[in-house]
């Protein structure tokens, strides 16, 4: 009898993609271990091999009016998170050299916030255009939900990306979210890509959804083209609604990273917050399935891995560095 795992891979090597339908009955069929054979397999024929690593830097942080139950820097939530506004031009070019001095390809500009004012806007604008004139690092920006001025105003000004997170399924959304909605989300993804922007877009695991409703996300980042999905692991961090929820188990992490490469077989998978949750053999296996991509150093309000701890993990995998 023919394995309908084997079947679904072959669609995929030979250029088909696999139905929401199709991923949703290998999710609650499919042994872990076949999907991630079936996803290392992809990601070996199909996925860019040269890594792609970025930084960021968090460059305005706290004090968000916007209720994300998730996040530290949530005004509605009582953390530990630090609060201070834009750090300006100087400390983002100072980053992006050090960053590009340890062979990191893209820097990003983080801020907390619905979105900038028009004088911050003006500071990041100015801050791009120096990294632009005095480094060749590629300059990627995440200020939240911008219309089209604003987006060209960035691609003007040298941003080459820009990055807004589903964060979770549209159908879920509302559960950890009231103060806007997905589809501000893709209206400013929408947008970014009108004004010649590339665009990255991704979500956090772990937070109450169901495997279906992570493959329902998988599916609207697909819509959408997005080439550059980060994958964050919840860190449920005191003080926040979502504090106390408990941890995905490592084998449906590791799942979900293969239903996302089976669903999105070039992309890159990019690890983001959270990987500590994942022992030092599932990193490792993570890697082999499906992810070809992380932001390195220290991340928003959770600590990341050093640059040169990814650089040895990456190689090992077998992945291409600069």
């Amino acid at each position: 009898m023919t394995n309908p795992v084997q079947i679904l891979l072959e669609k995929v090597l030979q250029g088909g993609q696999i139905s929401r339908d199709e991923a949703c009955w290998l999710a609650g069929n499919a042994s872990v271990e076949a999907l991630c054979r079936a996803a290392e397999t992809v990601t070996e024929s199909l996925a860019p091999r040269r890594f792609d690593m970025c930084s960021i830097i968090n460059a305005k942080s706290g004090a968000c009016p916007e209720n994300c139950k998730w996040c530290a820097q949530s005004a509605h939530s009582r953390t530990q998170a630090d609060v201070y506004g834009f750090v300006g031009a100087d400390v983002c070019v100072e980053q992006a050299r050090y960053n590009e001095a340890h062979g990191v390809a893209r820097f990003s500009i983080v801020t907390s916030g619905r979105k900038p004012d028009a004088a911050m806007m003006d500071g990041i604008c100015d801050a791009v255009r120096q990294i632009k004139a005095k480094t060749g690092i590629k300059v990627c920006a995440s200020l939240g939900l911008l219309g089209e001025a604003e987006l060209v105003r960035l691609r003007e000004a040298g941003v080459e990306r820009y990055h807004c997170n589903l964060e979770t399924a549209p159908s879920f959304f509302s559960e950890l979210c009231t103060a806007h909605a997905v589809q501000d989300k893709v209206e400013t993804l929408k947008a970014a890509r009108r004004v010649g922007l590339e665009i990255c877009s991704g979500g956090i695991f772990g937070m109450g959804e169901t495997m279906a409703q992570r493959i329902e996300m998988a599916f609207a980042l697909k819509d959408l083209e997005v080439s550059s999905i980060p994958v964050n692991l919840l860190c449920p961090i005191p003080g926040t609604p979502l504090e106390k929820t408990p941890p995905l188990p490592e084998d449906e992490i590791l799942a979900t990273i293969a239903m996302f490469r089976l669903i999105h077989p070039r992309a890159y998978l990019r690890f983001a917050g959270g990987r500590d949750k994942l022992s030092p053999d599932g990193v490792r296996r993570a890697l082999r399935i499906g992810v070809n991509a992380a932001i390195v150093g220290d991340l928003l309000t959770t600590i990341g891995s050093s640059i040169s701890q990814d650089r040895v993990l990456i190689r090992e995998a077998g992945y291409e560095l600069d």
